[in-house]
């Protein structure tokens, strides 16, 4: 209908997720900017609170510093794993940098997109702002940034994937990329990125193929030279926390040495198991079906 959501049983459902981009109005309508920039404070250092790999370095700022640019965003090489994150562009009308969204890409230009050759590098959401051009940015264009909106299709509630469809509007953080000229990046390596925003993502970072380093941070296994398992979890049953922890009571499989692993159907991992190479598991049935326990390499798997 178009019209703003009706929940009166689950009112807390009505509320619109703004989208990371929020941050910039949270800080000037709070106040905080203008506290932080009066006393002293230059630069912020702001990251999802879902990516494990975003530490503060101080290497990083110095690059800012050096740089003198009022926005630097942290950028690493695109995998098949990361096809459908945002990638970089340029505004063919004044050369600044661009993110472009999967939200945001025409369907027919959906094959290019995904084309990790040509785009090659994605935003980790890790990004180093002047505090106090962000203020003098924003106060001279009526307290705002000029951010375009993402359009997201999802079910109202989220744990529900029967429940009512709707559309979420919202706006990205590293969008604001395109609001200053001397906007700037610089290419981390895959360590500063490790997310959890999907089961599937859940699976790998408890896995074997990370590690926690002595100073406690995440990172991918030396030995898979910076490219993580990539997991596809299609049965519903995987789109949700609790359901997902039932079908992994013993804990993840290894995948270490995993290339790829793709799950077709309600599947349930068991004991000490280990994929190696290219797994494909299928589950026809609706039923949960278990995996047994074992060392699979470069398998397709029925149950």
């Amino acid at each position: 209908t178009y019209e703003a959501v009706s929940c009166d049983n689950s009112p807390e459902l009505e509320w619109c997720p703004p989208g990371h981009g929020d941050i910039y109005a949270a800080l000037l309508g709070t106040g905080m900017l203008d506290t932080l920039v009066d006393s002293g404070v230059k630069y912020a250092f702001i990251s999802n609170s879902d990516n494990l790999g975003a530490t503060l370095d101080f290497k990083l700022l110095n690059e800012l510093l050096n740089s003198d640019s009022s926005f630097m965003m942290e950028v690493t090489r695109r995998t098949d794993v990361d096809k459908k994150g945002g990638h970089l562009a340029r505004d063919s009308r004044n050369g600044n940098f661009l993110l472009r969204e999967v939200a945001q890409c025409p369907e027919e230009d959906f094959n290019e997109f995904q084309n990790v050759n040509k785009h090659r590098y994605f935003n980790t959401n890790n990004i180093w702002i002047r505090l106090d051009r962000l203020r003098s940015l924003m106060k001279s264009s009526d307290n705002n940034l000029n951010l375009p909106l993402i359009i997201n299709r999802k079910n109202l509630n989220p744990s529900d994937s029967q429940s009512s469809k709707v559309i979420q509007i919202e706006v990205a953080m590293g969008a604001a990329i395109q609001c200053f000229e001397d906007s700037t990046v610089i290419e981390v390596p895959r360590s500063r990125f490790s997310p959890v925003k999907s089961c599937e993502d859940l699976l790998a970072l408890r896995s074997d193929a990370y590690q926690v380093s002595d100073d406690f941070e995440i990172q991918l296994c030396e030995s898979r030279g910076g490219i993580p398992p990539e997991v596809g979890l299609s049965d519903e049953i995987y789109k949700n926390y609790i359901t997902f922890e039932e079908m992994t009571p013993y804990g993840p499989p290894s995948l270490k040495k995993c290339k790829s692993i793709q799950v077709e159907g309600p599947v349930k991992f068991g004991k000490e198991i280990s994929f190696q190479g290219t797994i494909t598991i299928t589950n026809d049935s609706k039923l949960v079906k278990e995996i047994s326990s074992g060392k699979y390499i470069e398998n397709n798997i029925v149950l």
